[in-house]
C-alpha cells in the first residue's frame, strides 16, 4: 500500500472530497483520519494508513463522544467533527546528529538475555522515529520515498501529532476486554479519550472488578519472576530488566490495587489490540504516557 498524499495535499484535503473510511480502506484519507483521531485522543494505536480493528474502535469512541451513530466508519458526519481540528495533518522533521548517534542496540528475545543489557533502548532510529510520531516505521518510509531514515539533516514528512491538545484530568478508567479499549472518564462518567489495549488471555484473564491506581512509575525497571508466567522458559530465574522503551512494560507502569497487575507500555506497538497479554493492560508507549499525565493515585479503574 502506498500513501499518495504528502504534506501539501493532506493539509488542504477537506470533507468536501473525503471518502467514507471503512473496512479494507487504505491510503491517504485513512491516514488523515488516523491523525485527526489521534489528536482528538481517540487513538488507533500505531498509525499505518490502513483501516483495522483498532481504528474501528477509535471511530466508535469518537462517535459516541459526539453523539453520532456508532457505525465504526468515518462518514460525512464524522468527518465534519474530525475536521473541526484545522491544524495540518502532516508536518516536517529534520533528523539530528543526536538522533543518529543513538545509541541503538538489538534487543534479544529471551528474558535472561535482556537481563544482561544495561538499558533496553530503541533497536534502531526508525523505531525511535516511529514512536515519536505514533507511526509504524514502514509508514514513515512510505511518506518519504527515496529518503534515508538514518542520515542527519534529512527532512522527513511525518504525522503532525504535536498539535494535540493536552488531556484533562481523568476521574476514572474503564478497561473493556471485549472491545479491546481503555477509556478515560470525567467526573460525570463521560468518556473523553480512548486507547487500544491488549487485555489478558485464557491463561491470564483480565481480573474483572473495581480497582484503584496505587502508584505510577515512568521509565521503570522490570522485575521478572518466571513463577508468575505460565509460558516462562525452563531455566529462567528471577531477573532485573533495565529501563527503556523496549523494556517488557515499556515507558510506564501504572500499578493497580490488584497485586501484580497494572497498566503499562510495550516494546511492540504494532501488536497492541491484536495479541493477548499476561493479564495486565498493555498500551503503546505514547498512549500509556498520555494516561500517566491524566490520572492520579487513587483513581478508580473498572475492568470488565
Amino acid at each position: 500500500m502506498r500513501v499518495l498524499f504528502f504534506a501539501g495535499a493532506l493539509a488542504v484535503a477537506g470533507i468536501a472530497n473525503a471518502a467514507t473510511i471503512g473496512p479494507h480502506a487504505k491510503g491517504d484519507q485513512v491516514l488523515r483520519a488516523q491523525v485527526l483521531l489521534d489528536r482528538a485522543h481517540f487513538s488507533s494505536g500505531e498509525m499505518d494508513g490502513a483501516y483495522g480493528s483498532n481504528m474501528r474502535q477509535a471511530i466508535r469512541g469518537f462517535q459516541k463522544l459526539h453523539q453520532l451513530p456508532l457505525t465504526g466508519v468515518v462518514d460525512a458526519a464524522t468527518w465534519t467533527e474530525l475536521e473541526r481540528d484545522q491544524a495540518p495533518v502532516l508536518d516536517t522533521y529534520t533528523i539530528t546528529a543526536q538522533d543518529v548517534a543513538g545509541p541503538y542496540t538489538p534487543v534479544p528475545a529471551g528474558m535472561m538475555a535482556k537481563a544482561k543489557l544495561p538499558a533496553l533502548g530503541y533497536a534502531s532510529l526508525a523505531e525511535a522515529l516511529g514512536e515519536r510520531f505514533h507511526s509504524s516505521p514502514d509508514l514513515l518510509r512510505r511518506l518519504n520515498p527515496g529518503k534515508s531514515l538514518t542520515r542527519a539533516g534529512t527532512q522527513l514528512t511525518v504525522p503532525n501529532v504535536a498539535a494535540a491538545k493536552p488531556l484533562p484530568k481523568a476521574s476514572s478508567i474503564l478497561v473493556d476486554a471485549r472491545e479491546g479499549t481503555l477509556t478515560l472518564l470525567d467526573a460525570s462518567g463521560m468518556p473523553f479519550a480512548q486507547f487500544p489495549a491488549s487485555t489478558g488471555s485464557k491463561h491470564d484473564p483480565l481480573p474483572e472488578g473495581r480497582w484503584q491506581v496505587r502508584g505510577v512509575a515512568t521509565n521503570p525497571e522490570y522485575r521478572y519472576n518466571p513463577k508468575l508466567f505460565w509460558d516462562a522458559k525452563a531455566g529462567d530465574a528471577k531477573a532485573r530488566i533495565a529501563a527503556g522503551p523496549n523494556n517488557p512494560v515499556g515507558l510506564a507502569w501504572i500499578e493497580l490495587s490488584k497485586e501484580h497487575y497494572g497498566i503499562h507500555g510495550t516494546p511492540e506497538p504494532g501488536k497492541i489490540g491484536k495479541t493477548q497479554s499476561h493479564g495486565c493492560i498493555r498500551l503503546t508507549n505514547w498512549d500509556v504516557m498520555a494516561v500517566v499525565h491524566s490520572i492520579a493515585r487513587g483513581a478508580v479503574v473498572l475492568l470488565q
